[in-house]
């Protein structure tokens, strides 16, 4: 077992924060207060060849694995751009694994390349305003009609939808009663966002402006068989298969947003003079902190652990949901303890604490509640009674 660092994450560490830094505090203080997508900082590191890091080379991928993709989400998250910076090209790092893997060569050749590129933004479209995490149950439609589906319903919580010319959607193509499981008879597709049959209305919400969440109402957009992914009625398996890789990739951006409010809160607690002393000088500042530098570094490894598990092909179920939710926690203790340590300045935006604390609540809210979290592993991992 070797716990060294790896020089190829390191070499991908340094590449990112060097692109990061173009970006500073002034520039997401900014975007936190106007909004507006970072198309700037997604150039760059479209320029830079990030985009599709673990995309198949013949694409134009990097043909590495999730592990390396966390690397660079962490690191981007560190830099100080949060979850503002990583939404921005999160859905590029897993969103298109079921076409990479469940898609034929022409729809690959076709659909990778600008995406990879920059050319092209894609959101994610499985979310439903009456089911929530019970995907199973989702009510959007995709009627076939000859050659081509009508795809009719409506979508929740879509990042990116403002700015994005295609969406990966799932929709049932045949009613859950007409199915032997309710996991059965839906289809995925990726396919163009056509304004003229989507409706796109932006969720108006406490963190991350920069990256829109929205609303989506479709209403008969006809897309082409030529789009949808794989077998028809085997879409929720292709979605499994990104639901993992996407738990390790929110784990990291925690644990980089954590260590970010962590940096600021040290630097503040060695500056800051009170009563002739340091207040970092003082166990009650220095305790919380050090707690909090313990579960980053504790999250932190079975976050890669599972990473490893899933580019390794093994079973990495309970690794992936056990980091999700660790990362989440640390990164939110680290947000509020560095609130703390701050005072009165944590709450004022010059000092970005406040920013990274609202930011931190999405990972802890999604793409899985912490409860269910607890109940899958509870289930899965210790055999007891499904609880849902």
């Amino acid at each position: 077992m070797d716990f060294a660092p790896h020089p190829e994450h390191e070499s991908i560490r340094d590449a990112i924060v060097k692109i990061c830094a173009r970006f500073d505090d002034a520039y997401w203080l900014e975007r936190d207060r106007l909004g507006g997508f970072p198309h700037e900082l997604h150039r760059a590191l479209a320029e830079g060849g990030w985009l599709g890091i673990c995309l198949p080379q013949e694409y134009g991928g990097g043909g590495l694995g999730i592990t390396e993709a966390t690397v660079m989400m962490q690191a981007i998250s560190q830099s100080g751009a949060g979850l503002s910076g990583a939404s921005a090209v999160h859905m590029n790092i897993f969103g298109l694994q079921p076409v990479a893997v469940f898609g034929n060569e022409e729809q690959k050749r076709r659909m990778l390349p600008p995406l990879i590129a920059g050319r092209e933004k894609a959101c994610f479209a499985v979310t439903e305003p009456d089911t929530g995490l019970n995907t199973t149950r989702l009510k959007t439609r995709a009627d076939r009609v000859g050659d081509h589906y009508v795809l009719s319903g409506q979508k929740v919580w879509i990042s990116t939808a403002q700015v994005a010319e295609k969406m990966l959607i799932l929709a049932r193509t045949t009613a859950a009663e007409d199915c032997k499981k309710p996991s059965f008879g839906l289809s995925l597709f990726y396919t163009d966002l056509d304004r003229r049959f989507v409706e796109v209305r932006e969720i108006e919400k406490m963190g991350r402006k920069a990256v829109d969440s929205n609303q989506v109402f479709i209403d008969g957009l006809r897309v082409p068989v030529e789009d949808r992914i794989g077998e028809e009625g085997r879409g929720f398996e292709y979605i499994l298969h990104g639901m993992n890789p996407e738990r390790v990739l929110i784990a990291g951006e925690a644990i980089g947003l954590g260590r970010a409010a962590l940096q600021v809160a040290v630097k503040y607690a060695g500056e800051r003079v009170v009563f002739d002393r340091p207040i970092g000088q003082n166990q009650s500042i220095q305790h919380p902190l050090a707690q909090s530098w313990m579960e980053l570094e504790a999250a932190e490894m079975m976050t890669m652990r599972a990473a490893w598990k899933y580019d390794n092909n093994l079973p990495c179920g309970a690794d992936a949901n056990a980091a999700k939710y660790m990362a989440a926690e640390a990164g939110f203790n680290a947000c509020q303890r560095a609130m703390a340590t701050l005072g009165g300045f944590g709450y004022a935006k010059e000092y970005h604490v406040e920013r990274y604390l609202r930011e931190m609540m999405i990972p802890r809210i999604a793409p899985i509640s912490p409860q269910l979290i607890l109940c899958f592993i509870a289930e899965k991992v210790l055999g007891l009674p499904k609880s849902y």
